[in-house]
């Protein structure tokens, strides 16, 4: 339960939403759209991720063999849900006539797989505030920009955001968790010669 622990290690991130319209010339972002899949009526799924004692009597986080699986199957209804409200149209029917050409009429062709890029201009996952506050802090995020945050959790669960910037981020006059140290990443790894024995 070592690396869970890790992982999932108690920690914190604030935020402030607000549904006010007065709120909108402070805000950098707009939740366009919010996706829940609860995979938690299914056994495996709901075993998946458990907070429980190990044999010395400490508590931590233990993952089962079937993470993987229920994680795929999670993010596959998640990602089902999500497509048809942020994909383009054409890609849409290039998704449906593939999916109608195999289940219908059972021609063995390869299933379409829409590609993303097309709707969202970034992808955060993992530490989703972190990493969004290290692409503001990188100067990467420009207005009408969307942004795909994706996470997992226990129960087990799929969660997607869509969010659109408001306005264009300048690292210069914005605080952010990553202003002391942002010129130290990505870090630089030496590439790594063979030596001839």
């Amino acid at each position: 339960m070592l690396v869970t622990n890790c992982l999932f290690r108690v920690g914190s991130a604030a935020i402030l939403l607000s549904n006010r319209p007065s709120d909108r010339g402070y805000s950098k972002n707009q939740l366009v759209h919010s996706i829940r899949t609860h995979k938690g009526a299914d056994d495996k799924s709901y075993n998946c991720v458990m907070q429980r004692e190990d044999d010395n009597n400490k508590i931590g986080v233990s993952l089962s063999k079937d993470l993987m699986l229920v994680a795929g199957d999670a993010l596959k209804t998640n990602i089902t849900t999500l497509g048809p409200l942020v994909l383009p149209m054409s890609v849409q029917l290039l998704f449906f006539t593939t999916l109608v050409t195999r289940k219908i009429f059972k021609m063995k062709i390869k299933p379409y797989i829409p590609d993303f890029k097309l709707a969202f201009e970034h992808f955060v996952y993992t530490s989703l505030w972190y990493e969004l506050a290290y692409s503001e802090a990188k100067g990467r995020i420009r207005k009408a920009d969307r942004t795909w945050q994706i996470a997992f959790g226990s129960g087990f669960k799929c969660n997607s955001a869509m969010w659109r910037a408001l306005r264009t981020i300048n690292p210069a006059q914005e605080k952010n968790p990553w202003t002391d140290e942002i010129d130290n990443f990505p870090v630089r790894v030496p590439k790594f010669e063979s030596i001839a024995v």
